[in-house]
């Protein structure tokens, strides 16, 4: 018997290899655990600055959790993002017929987008493996060539060159 799917640690491993369906059960996830605040907390009398430091600290991580494993495609990346703007605008009460701009309510909270963090994980995490040891397995499985799909062009590299070609 073959499985397709499974959750280890937390994470959907998929038989797809990608990480779409990892992104997707975590945006199911942080959209239900965002509508069952939405009485309790977010529609409160609580500071909007509190209201921010729970989304970050709580709310994200549940998110954040794993992503900087990701490849994320361009439409992955707009799907978080979007995932992120729904977030905030429920955070802070902006109903879509307000008609308030996406920047406007990023720039107000001095909120980053949430691909941008990411993107900062991804690259704390290769910085640590790249100053370790030649020997460490971690630094050689990120610099081993395997057989990838670069833009629908299949190719010899490493991990390490699909991560350069995505950034």
């Amino acid at each position: 018997m073959v499985v397709e799917e499974f959750v280890y640690l937390g994470s959907l491993i998929h038989s797809t290899i990608g990480s779409t369906c990892d992104i997707s059960r975590r945006s199911a996830i942080i959209c239900a655990v965002m509508q069952s605040l939405e009485n309790q907390i977010w529609r409160s009398r609580l500071a909007i600055s509190t209201k921010l430091k729970l989304y970050n600290t709580c709310i994200l991580l549940i998110f954040l959790y794993g992503s900087d494993c990701w490849a994320i495609s361009k439409t992955n990346a707009r799907k978080i993002d979007a995932l992120d703007q729904w977030c905030l605008r429920m955070l802070l009460g902006i109903k879509w017929y307000q008609f308030v701009r996406n920047v406007d309510v990023r720039r107000l909270r001095k909120q980053p987008k949430l691909t941008a963090i990411i993107q900062s994980r991804r690259l704390t995490r290769i910085g640590h493996i790249m100053r370790m040891d030649d020997n460490a397995d971690a630094k050689r499985i990120l610099l081993v060539p395997s057989l990838v799909d670069l833009a629908q062009n299949r190719q010899l590299c490493s991990v390490l060159q699909v991560f350069r070609h995505q950034v």
